[in-house]
């Protein structure tokens, strides 16, 4: 069918404060029927303030919103979705207690005709059915939201969109969550929608996606547009100094190789039904990167290496000698520190300032956990905010408050006031803008150089690629793969983690 290509949606001028912040400025944005618009920028840069007024979170101080040309007020999320747009955010809004069908028509549950109200079950049911398998999920609709993986709470949320009568998808970092295999299937979703005229707003730090699904880009720098321009016209390089106003000379940072003793070593380590007679050694000053896909066992490796999960079998050593994890905390007195996939809901407490955050782990060492030295607290926090350049207004500045990279340094920054011996990186940059990225990578590398034996999970890639100097593969809760940075590929790597033959990988462990 023939596209319309006047815009479904337009912004123009749109304005907002928050206090001491100037969150958008005059910021205007048109999304046109059969189209991705990616919005791209720093942490902090405005977009999620941008989607959050197009959604109907927010109200916007001036400006102007038009759906079809007409000028609209949308007071609340449900005015935004009466309207057709609907919002797929970052941080997943399912509920955990409801069945997958039941979330799916939230707030319009297929009801019985008659006198009284009724939900219909068998269409809510059938109806699930049919959007599930349009995503890809093989999933019964009755099953709990709660039973399910990021990953698969991902894709309902877009079965969810799917069942509205959706004009306007806005997806925040869809694929932050989801394996390789996955994010194929959301890009042919994303293909049919825009068949069906459907604009797109795509939000994405990958901006290798955006050069693959999106038409038009829009780059956002402290609340300001700084251009908006075809794909096409565009270049990584170019977006990337759009968005941090400066050059990035290199956005990997490459640690030295390291020839020192081994500094963590694991052998035949197994946890009943997840982790498989694991062995792996890593240096000091070494980066080891461990790939796989999404169940492999990576965060269950890292759990069981932090002492927050028991093992069955094996042995884990340090510095040569065998420990026997009872808990983190004994795994930090030890020196070994986890830096967790999810910073917000393991890493951080929102409530609390950066001070507080920051000098958690080590009350003990400012004079006691009940009273710690005030002075201490704050010398300690100054000199961890200064060295790894966190942007905060002061140290009492709530961590809630901050943007996702600086949130990520604060979690790095408590861990290392732990002076460990070994750090364990899940994930060390999901959800962080490219400049953060660069900073974080930078960070990694100088800590090697100091001497830390660092062993960092990674879905991205170039970036197991860019920062490591060996690469481990895990599959089915094995290590199956110990690749050479030298002789690794993208190819190579996913050969192992899907259990492909490649003639060319580098031998399996």
């Amino acid at each position: 069918m023939a596209i319309a290509t006047e815009p479904i949606l337009e912004a123009e001028n749109i304005d907002k404060r928050f206090p001491g912040v100037h969150a958008l400025d005059t910021v205007s944005l048109a999304i046109i029927p059969g189209e991705v618009h990616a919005v791209v920028g720093e942490n902090g840069a405005g977009k999620s303030t941008l989607m959050k007024i197009l959604a109907g979170a927010y109200g916007p101080d001036r400006g102007a919103i038009r759906i079809d040309g007409e000028a609209v007020t949308i007071e609340n999320p449900r005015a935004a979705q009466d309207l057709g747009i609907i919002t797929i955010y970052q941080e997943l809004s399912l509920v955990d207690a409801l069945s997958v069908g039941e979330n799916i028509f939230l707030g319009d549950l297929p009801t019985r005709s008659g006198g009284s109200w009724r939900v219909d079950w068998p269409t809510v049911w059938r109806r699930a059915a049919e959007l599930l398998e349009r995503v890809g999920l093989q999933i019964r609709p009755q099953t709990r939201v709660r039973d399910l993986s990021v990953a698969q709470k991902q894709m309902v949320e877009i079965a969810r969109a799917l069942a509205r009568n959706v004009r306007v998808l806005i997806l925040d970092e869809p694929t932050s969550s989801l394996t390789e295999r996955e994010s194929e299937k959301l890009f042919e979703i994303i293909a049919q929608l825009k068949n069906r005229g459907v604009g797109i707003i795509y939000i994405s730090h990958r901006l290798a996606e955006v050069f693959r699904i999106a038409q038009r880009v829009t780059v956002l720098r402290d609340g300001i547009v700084v251009g908006s321009l075809p794909v096409q016209d565009a270049s990584e390089d170019l977006l990337v100094r759009m968005m941090v106003g400066r050059d990035l000379a290199r956005l990997f940072t490459e640690a030295r190789s390291s020839d020192a003793p081994v500094r963590l070593e694991v052998r035949g380590l197994s946890r009943r039904g997840v982790l498989h007679d694991v062995s792996l050694a890593v240096r000091g000053g070494e980066v080891v990167g461990l790939a796989g896909l999404v169940g492999a066992g990576r965060t269950e490796l890292a759990r069981c290496l932090f002492g927050a999960d028991g093992i069955n079998a094996g042995e884990i050593l340090l510095d040569g000698s065998i420990v026997n994890l009872r808990s983190p905390g004994h795994a930090v007195d030890l020196g070994i520190a986890l830096v967790p996939e999810d910073r917000k809901l393991q890493a951080l407490i929102l409530g609390m300032g950066v001070r507080e955050n920051l000098s958690l782990p080590v009350l003990d060492r400012l004079g006691s956990p009940l009273v710690p030295s005030r002075r201490r607290e704050r010398a300690l926090a100054s000199d961890y905010i200064k060295s790894l350049s966190i942007r905060t207004p002061h140290m009492e500045q709530r961590v809630s408050a901050l943007s996702g990279g600086n949130q990520q340094k604060v979690v790095i920054a408590r861990w290392l006031a732990t002076k460990p011996k070994v750090l364990i990186l899940d994930e060390p940059t999901r959800g962080i803008d490219v400049g953060a990225k660069a900073e974080v990578h930078a960070l990694i590398a100088r800590l090697a150089e100091q001497g830390v034996a660092i062993l960092m999970i990674s879905s991205e890639l170039p970036e197991i690629l860019g920062m490591s100097h060996r690469i481990l593969v895990m599959r089915g809760g094995r290590i199956v793969a110990d690749i050479p940075r030298q002789d690794a590929t993208e190819e190579s790597i996913m050969a192992a983690a899907t259990g492909q033959v490649l003639h060319s990988a580098a031998a399996t462990a």
